[in-house]
């Protein structure tokens, strides 16, 4: 069966725009929360110079994080890889820029003063500019998914496997050219093309999941083991094994936010992937702010906890910036203005939201 045939199967293909898989949001959530972490707990550890005890999750999650996000990604474009290429850059490449010029713009108002007394204002222009070649700051993920989105479509009538195998060759080659999109798009293109072609594996190992969650969550649990004690023992970063232990770790991931779909559990993970670019956009200002007031006030001593609140700031301080952003009018900031629209938008849709 074909992966838009698999898609379809779950009732997707003519469902209207608002239709979503349960276990994907869940997915998307827990991931996007494991970035969150992964950015606050480092930062945190960074300026007060010592570990604390979230240090331990964001290593254990480490392997996965990225691999599932995006896997998850690619999942869907069966279903819209053979649009005209003015519509497919519109939703696939115009949606994601749109959203890097407004939040780099918006990161470097923010950090350009500091940028400024280190060197000079003219080099804070220069560094802007650059942002355009090289990600800036966390912002690279959005920066890079287009990319993928690109290739995918102008290799779709290459056989899978060839493109497959080249992916999977350039993970392990560990390319390190000292630029962002072209390291992160060797390590992290076998996992997209991945939710691509191998998408009815993705919802058969989701449906095994709902039907047997007693058996899925002894997997979990194997699986847990496995990951930690290879993480613990500096192995997980070897040649192969980071990439069997991405795919492993994402198919956890799935089972995971499957059960919690099946079960109607922690809501609060659902709803924050249906809105992941959203919290992806926005968590950065939250996050430094809160991380800069604890650790300079040092109201609490301990560097876990404090890392744990600044996680929980960033994702919820972005969610409330983009209710704010809502109520205030500003409704550029998570909504693509019509102007920008470069092909004509589905009947019934007035703004494309960043979700």
């Amino acid at each position: 069966m074909a992966p838009s045939d698999t898609i379809a199967a779950h009732g997707l293909s003519k469902a209207p725009a608002a239709a979503r898989v349960d276990w994907v949001d869940y997915a998307k959530g827990i991931c996007i929360v494991m970035v969150v972490m992964m950015h606050s707990v480092l930062g945190v550890e960074l300026a007060a110079g010592e570990a604390g005890f979230m240090h331990v999750a964001v290593a254990f999650a480490k392997p996965f994080r990225m691999p599932d996000f995006f896997l998850i990604s690619g999942l869907f474009l069966p279903l819209v890889i053979d649009r005209d290429w003015r519509t497919y850059l519109d939703r696939k490449v115009m949606h994601f820029a749109y959203f890097y010029v407004v939040w780099v713009t918006i990161q470097f108002g923010f950090k350009a003063p500091a940028f400024a007394a280190e060197t000079s204002w003219r080099d804070v222009g220069l560094l802007y500019l650059e942002s355009f070649i090289e990600p800036f700051g966390t912002l690279w993920f959005i920066y890079l998914l287009p990319v993928f989105f690109v290739v995918t479509k102008l290799t779709r009538k290459l056989p899978p496997l060839a493109i497959w195998l080249i992916a999977a060759a350039l993970e392990t080659a560990r390319i390190s050219t000292g630029w962002t999109a072209i390291d992160e798009f060797c390590a992290r293109f076998v996992y997209f093309y991945s939710g691509y072609v191998f998408a009815p594996y993705v919802f058969a190992l989701s449906d095994r999941a709902r039907t047997h969650p007693a058996l899925a969550v002894a997997a979990l649990a194997a699986w847990a083991l496995v990951n930690a004690g290879l993480v613990a023992l500096g192995i997980s970063e070897w040649k192969i094994v980071s990439l069997v232990l991405g795919f492993a770790g994402a198919g956890a991931i799935i089972t995971t936010g499957t059960l919690l779909a099946r079960a109607r559990w922690l809501n609060f993970f659902r709803f924050c992937g249906e809105h992941s670019i959203v919290i992806y956009l926005a968590f950065f200002l939250p996050m430094a702010a809160t991380r800069t007031l604890l650790l300079r006030t040092g109201i609490i001593p301990d560097i876990g906890t404090v890392s744990l609140i600044v996680t929980i700031a960033g994702v919820l301080g972005a969610l409330a910036i983009w209710q704010l952003a809502l109520r205030l009018g500003a409704h550029f900031l998570f909504e693509r203005p019509d102007a920008l629209w470069i092909a004509p938008k589905k009947a019934g849709v007035r703004l494309q939201a960043a979700e």
